[in-house]
Protein backbone atom coordinates (compact mmCIF):
# COMPACT_ATOMS: atom_id res chain seq x y z
CA UNK A 1 0.00 0.00 0.00
CA UNK A 2 1.11 3.52 -0.72
CA UNK A 3 -0.21 6.89 0.38
CA UNK A 4 -1.87 9.24 -2.06
CA UNK A 5 -0.87 12.90 -1.84
CA UNK A 6 -4.06 13.48 0.16
CA UNK A 7 -2.87 10.86 2.67
CA UNK A 8 -5.28 8.08 1.62
CA UNK A 9 -3.97 4.58 1.05
CA UNK A 10 -4.34 2.91 -2.32
CA UNK A 11 -3.29 -0.45 -3.67
CA UNK A 12 -0.47 -0.93 -6.14
CA UNK A 13 -3.06 -2.26 -8.58
CA UNK A 14 -4.49 1.28 -8.71
CA UNK A 15 -1.19 2.31 -10.29
CA UNK A 16 -1.35 -0.53 -12.80
CA UNK A 17 1.25 -2.59 -10.93
CA UNK A 18 0.44 -6.25 -10.39
CA UNK A 19 1.46 -7.77 -7.07
CA UNK A 20 2.46 -11.06 -8.67
CA UNK A 21 4.71 -9.59 -11.37
CA UNK A 22 8.12 -11.13 -10.97
CA UNK A 23 6.58 -14.09 -9.16
CA UNK A 24 5.91 -16.59 -11.96
CA UNK A 25 5.25 -19.32 -9.39
CA UNK A 26 1.96 -17.60 -8.47
CA UNK A 27 0.33 -19.23 -11.49
CA UNK A 28 1.25 -22.70 -10.13
CA UNK A 29 -1.65 -22.29 -7.71
CA UNK A 30 -4.15 -22.40 -10.60
CA UNK A 31 -2.89 -25.69 -12.06
CA UNK A 32 -4.62 -29.07 -11.91
CA UNK A 33 -1.48 -30.42 -10.24
CA UNK A 34 -1.83 -27.96 -7.34
CA UNK A 35 -5.56 -28.64 -6.98
CA UNK A 36 -4.74 -32.35 -6.67
CA UNK A 37 -1.96 -31.64 -4.13
CA UNK A 38 -4.31 -29.42 -2.10
CA UNK A 39 -7.13 -31.98 -2.07
CA UNK A 40 -4.70 -34.73 -1.06
CA UNK A 41 -3.38 -32.64 1.86
CA UNK A 42 -6.90 -31.78 3.04
CA UNK A 43 -7.86 -35.47 2.88
CA UNK A 44 -4.82 -36.42 4.99
CA UNK A 45 -5.37 -33.60 7.51
CA UNK A 46 -9.00 -32.38 7.30
CA UNK A 47 -8.87 -30.12 10.38
CA UNK A 48 -6.98 -26.85 10.80
CA UNK A 49 -3.72 -27.60 12.60
CA UNK A 50 -3.64 -24.23 14.40
CA UNK A 51 -7.24 -24.54 15.58
CA UNK A 52 -6.47 -28.03 16.92
CA UNK A 53 -3.56 -26.62 18.93
CA UNK A 54 -6.07 -24.23 20.49
CA UNK A 55 -8.47 -27.08 21.32
CA UNK A 56 -10.92 -26.21 18.52
CA UNK A 57 -12.03 -28.39 15.63
CA UNK A 58 -12.39 -26.40 12.42
CA UNK A 59 -12.46 -27.76 8.89
CA UNK A 60 -9.33 -26.84 6.97
CA UNK A 61 -9.69 -25.22 3.54
CA UNK A 62 -6.08 -24.23 2.76
CA UNK A 63 -3.07 -26.38 1.96
CA UNK A 64 -0.28 -24.28 3.46
CA UNK A 65 3.43 -24.51 2.80
CA UNK A 66 4.95 -24.86 6.28
CA UNK A 67 8.22 -23.43 4.98
CA UNK A 68 8.24 -20.54 2.53
CA UNK A 69 9.10 -21.85 -0.91
CA UNK A 70 10.06 -18.49 -2.50
CA UNK A 71 9.59 -19.98 -5.96
CA UNK A 72 11.62 -23.14 -5.30
CA UNK A 73 9.71 -25.73 -7.37
CA UNK A 74 10.86 -28.65 -5.19
CA UNK A 75 9.50 -27.01 -2.01
CA UNK A 76 6.38 -25.76 -3.76
CA UNK A 77 5.28 -29.16 -5.04
CA UNK A 78 6.59 -31.40 -2.27
CA UNK A 79 6.08 -29.37 0.88
CA UNK A 80 6.09 -29.92 3.75
CA UNK A 81 2.42 -28.93 3.98
CA UNK A 82 -0.12 -28.37 6.73
CA UNK A 83 -3.87 -27.88 6.58
CA UNK A 84 -5.23 -24.57 7.88
CA UNK A 85 -8.53 -22.72 7.99
CA UNK A 86 -8.65 -19.54 5.92
CA UNK A 87 -8.51 -17.32 9.01
CA UNK A 88 -5.33 -18.89 10.35
CA UNK A 89 -3.71 -18.93 6.91
CA UNK A 90 -4.56 -15.35 6.00
CA UNK A 91 -3.89 -13.75 9.38
CA UNK A 92 -1.91 -15.83 11.87
CA UNK A 93 0.43 -17.56 9.40
CA UNK A 94 1.13 -14.38 7.44
CA UNK A 95 1.92 -12.47 10.65
CA UNK A 96 4.27 -15.26 11.77
CA UNK A 97 6.12 -15.15 8.46
CA UNK A 98 6.44 -11.39 8.68
CA UNK A 99 7.56 -11.45 12.33
CA UNK A 100 9.75 -14.53 12.02
CA UNK A 101 8.17 -16.42 14.94
CA UNK A 102 4.84 -17.50 16.38
CA UNK A 103 3.31 -15.86 19.44
CA UNK A 104 1.28 -18.97 20.31
CA UNK A 105 1.62 -19.97 23.95
CA UNK A 106 1.40 -23.35 25.64
CA UNK A 107 -0.91 -24.16 28.53
CA UNK A 108 1.70 -22.67 30.89
CA UNK A 109 1.49 -19.34 29.06
CA UNK A 110 5.05 -19.59 27.71
CA UNK A 111 5.66 -19.18 23.93
CA UNK A 112 5.96 -22.58 22.23
CA UNK A 113 7.94 -21.42 19.20
CA UNK A 114 11.69 -21.90 19.78
CA UNK A 115 12.28 -18.87 17.52
CA UNK A 116 10.30 -16.61 19.89
CA UNK A 117 12.58 -14.04 21.60
CA UNK A 118 11.56 -15.35 25.03
CA UNK A 119 13.02 -18.76 24.13
CA UNK A 120 16.33 -17.47 22.87
CA UNK A 121 18.82 -18.04 25.49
Amino acid sequence: MTRRPEGRLFALKDMGIRYDEGRPWKRWYSTARWRKTRLNQLAIEPLCRMCRLQGRFTAATVCDHIERHNGDAEKFWNGPFQSLCKTHHDATKQAEEHRGFSTAAGTNGWPIDPRHPANRG
